[in-house]
C-alpha cells in the first residue's frame, strides 16, 4: 500500500490532469449537447494548435500567450467553416461523427508531412517549475491550466443560464422549432458556438504544446476518456465536463499509485459504465 503522502501527491496530479481532460471536453460538449454535432476534429484542431504554439515558440521565440492570442482567433474561423460545412450539406449528428473523424485523420497526416512522426518537446524555463506545500508539489503549468479550465467552464456555463443567447442556444438545443418561433435564429447562433468550440481547442492545444511531448498519433491519444468525461458531465454542461474531467483525472492517478499504470484507462470507462447502468437517460 502506498503511503498517504505518495497518495496525496497522486491525487493533487490527478485533479490538475483532470483539468486537461475538462478543457478538451469543453468543446466537445458544447457541440455534441446543443448543436447534436459529434466533432472528432475537435481533438485535431487542439494538436495543430499544440503543433503551431511549438513551431512559433521555438523557430520564432514567441511566448506561449502570443502564439495563444495569434492561434486562437484562427481556429475561431477554422470551427465557422466547419460548421458553414455541416449546415451547407445538412450533416446529421452519426455523418458528423464519421466526416470529422475524417478531417481529424487528414489534419494527423498533414501535421506528420509537415513536423515529421518524430516527437518533439516545447521547452521553456518554467516547465518544471512547482510549488511546494508541505510535502506535496504542485507543477505551475498544470495549476495554470486547472484555472483556465475553470474560469473558461464558469463563464461559458453562466453564459449559457444568464445571457439572452446562452439561452436562445439551450432553447433551440431542446426544441428548434419552437425556439424559432419565438425569433431565434439558431443557425447563426450555431455558427458562434461551432467558432467558440475550435477557440477552445485551440486554448488546451497551447497547453498540450507545452506540457505533452508531441507526435502526431497522440491526437488520438485522449479520445476515449475525453469521450466518457463528456458523457459523464452531461453533455452541453461546462461545469460538468471540468468537474467529471478532474474526477476521471484523480481516479486514474489514484489507480495507478495502488495498482499500476495499465489500470488508468480502465478507471474512466468503468465509471462511465456503472453511471449508464444506474441512470441509462444520463445523457
Amino acid at each position: 500500500m502506498p503511503s498517504a503522502t505518495l497518495l496525496g501527491q497522486a491525487l493533487i496530479s490527478g485533479v490538475l490532469a483532470g483539468g486537461m481532460y475538462g478543457l478538451l471536453a469543453l468543446g466537445l460538449s458544447l457541440s455534441w449537447g446543443l448543436l447534436r454535432l459529434v466533432n472528432l476534429s475537435h481533438f485535431a484542431l487542439a494538436f495543430l494548435a499544440a503543433y503551431l504554439t511549438y513551431e512559433l515558440g521555438t523557430t520564432y521565440h514567441v511566448a506561449p500567450w502570443w502564439a495563444a492570442a495569434m492561434i486562437v482567433p484562427v481556429m475561431f474561423l477554422i470551427g465557422i467553416a466547419q460548421h458553414w460545412l455541416f449546415d451547407k450539406f445538412k450533416v446529421n449528428e452519426l455523418a458528423s461523427l464519421l466526416i470529422t473523424f475524417s478531417f481529424a485523420v487528414i489534419l494527423e497526416v498533414a501535421i506528420q508531412l509537415y513536423w515529421t512522426a518524430d516527437y518533439r518537446r516545447f521547452e521553456t524555463h518554467y516547465s518544471t517549475m512547482s510549488i511546494k506545500a508541505g510535502p506535496f508539489y504542485i507543477p505551475v503549468l498544470e495549476l495554470a491550466l486547472c484555472m483556465v479550465a475553470g474560469v473558461l467552464a464558469w463563464g461559458t456555463w453562466l453564459w449559457l443560464r444568464k445571457t439572452y443567447v446562452g439561452k436562445a442556444l439551450r432553447a433551440a438545443a431542446e426544441d428548434a422549432d419552437i425556439a424559432a418561433a419565438y425569433g431565434v435564429d439558431h443557425k447563426k447562433l450555431a455558427y458562434l458556438l461551432s467558432g467558440m468550440g475550435a477557440a477552445y481547442a485551440a486554448i488546451a492545444g497551447t497547453f498540450i504544446a507545452l506540457i505533452a511531448t508531441l507526435a502526431p498519433t497522440q491526437i488520438w491519444a485522449w479520445l476515449g476518456v475525453v469521450f466518457a468525461v463528456v458523457i459523464i458531465g452531461r453533455l452541453g454542461n461546462p461545469l460538468g465536463a471540468l468537474l467529471a474531467g478532474m474526477l476521471i483525472g484523480a481516479s486514474e492517478s489514484i489507480a495507478m499509485a495502488v495498482f499500476e499504470p495499465a489500470w488508468a484507462p480502465v478507471v474512466s470507462f468503468s465509471v462511465l459504465i456503472a453511471i449508464l447502468l444506474w441512470d441509462p437517460e444520463w445523457l
